[in-house]
């Protein structure tokens, strides 16, 4: 589906969305739930990843497919290899079979699993005969992917010896460890993250337990850019959300500070509001063409802020965002792709990425989403400053189903057609 897109006739906004659980606090309880089944979740995000989570913790044999869903790929492989009696052929689609997932496949090796490459050596699909784990203690490189570092602990619970589990090198995306263990903490379980290593005991049972899912800050990313490119005065509240958010991303509060969006915490929504013109009010004079973040903690919200800082025509520095080479797609040389399409000058590495400030904004262009959720959401705010084609626009299912439907709520015009 291509999906035309321009922005509402007013750029003074006041509106309210709700927003579905956190696909992050999903996928991790959904897969503490198969081990416990005393867990009950609520708010649980309405996504494709989460769907397909869910789906493969039912399986027991036979082939398992998780599609795109890169989180869903390393929690299972970690799921499967421990279950003992169960054999699957864990494997997704195309892309997803070009992400590496050694490291994981490795340390659960180490730990005793039985896993087998189908295809490529390194890569999905994998057959994964389940076994019971008793060895303990296990090594991981750690600047890869934090979900390698979440798919043990998730399981380790679970393990009869727990597991002691050491992170070699600087440890990439800590929020989303963090995320593991408070959740884990949540359910009683003993965990310790000292220095490099990180301590989860056995638990055999758990008490019963309501855990209710924090809506996706990922998700609320796009809603902070069109406040930040509307007109002062606008305001946009958003349900549900806390303000000792486990969830990494929840820094935007910080970030868009930047951009002359406040945050104030009503209850459980967050008011967004547009409080000063960014390059005017709000940065420092020597800072007012270009902003430097490092993103190492929080990387799905780089396309977010990239495209932010061209609609406002100011320059970027994003650093720490190695990880977003192996993410649905090379999301560094998607976004150079895109943003130079709509007349950026941007220049990328494997690591970081620079936008230079200024430039005119090109009309009509067809931006491409590259299989990939969060390219299409990221451009869709730019409709405030033009008008966009955003090509396979249904990919925003895998992550938040509703978007278009809520943007339709702040008056965006849409018109679609089939591809």
């Amino acid at each position: 589906m291509r999906l035309h897109i321009s922005g509402p006739p007013s750029k003074l906004f006041n509106a309210s969305i709700k927003i579905t659980g956190s696909k992050s606090e999903s996928n991790r309880l959904l897969l503490l739930q198969a081990l416990y089944p005393n867990i009950s979740i609520e708010n649980l995000s309405n996504s494709d990843d989460a769907g397909v989570m869910k789906k493969g913790l039912q399986a027991s044999d036979g082939m398992v497919d998780i599609h795109h869903a890169g989180t869903a790929m390393r929690f299972l492989t970690a799921y499967f290899a421990s279950q003992e009696g169960k054999e699957v052929t864990l494997t997704g689609s195309e892309r997803m079979q070009q992400r590496p997932i050694a490291l994981l496949v490795d340390a659960l090796c180490d730990l005793g699993a039985d896993i087998t490459y189908q295809k490529q050596e390194g890569f999905p699909p994998l057959l994964i005969k389940g076994k019971r784990i008793s060895k303990q203690k296990v090594r991981l490189v750690a600047n890869v992917s934090s979900q390698y570092i979440s798919a043990l602990l998730l399981i380790a619970p679970s393990l009869k010896n727990g597991l002691e589990l050491e992170l070699m090198g600087q440890i990439t995306s800590v929020p989303y460890i963090k995320m593991t263990l408070g959740l884990l903490a949540q359910l009683g379980i003993a965990t310790s993250f000292e220095g490099n290593t990180i301590k989860v005991a056995s638990a055999a049972e758990i008490r019963p337990v309501k855990m209710v899912v924090e809506s996706d800050w990922s998700s609320v990313s796009y809603y902070y850019s069109i406040v930040a490119m509307a007109e002062v005065g606008s305001e946009i509240l958003v349900s549900a959300y806390k303000p000792d958010s486990l969830q990494g991303d929840s820094v935007l509060v910080d970030l868009y500070k930047h951009f002359g969006v406040e945050t104030q915490f009503e209850g459980n929504s967050i008011r967004i509001s547009k409080v000063a013109n960014s390059k005017e009010n709000l940065l420092p004079k020597e800072k007012t063409t270009s902003i430097n973040f490092n993103l190492a903690n929080a990387p799905d919200i780089a396309q977010t802020i990239a495209v932010t800082c061209f609609g406002l025509g100011m320059g970027c520095h994003l650093t720490g965002l190695h990880t977003l080479k192996i993410k649905e797609t090379d999301r560094l040389e998607a976004l150079k792709n895109e943003l130079t399409k709509l007349g950026a000058s941007i220049q990328v590495t494997d690591k970081d990425l620079s936008l230079s400030p200024g430039g005119s904004i090109l009309k009509d262009i067809e931006i491409e989403t590259y299989n990939d959720h969060r390219m299409a959401m990221a451009f869709a705010p730019l409709a405030l400053k033009t008008t966009l084609i955003i090509k396979d626009a249904e990919v925003v299912s895998k992550s938040y189903p509703d978007f278009w439907n809520d943007l339709a709520l702040l008056h965006f015009v849409m018109s679609q057609e089939k591809s």
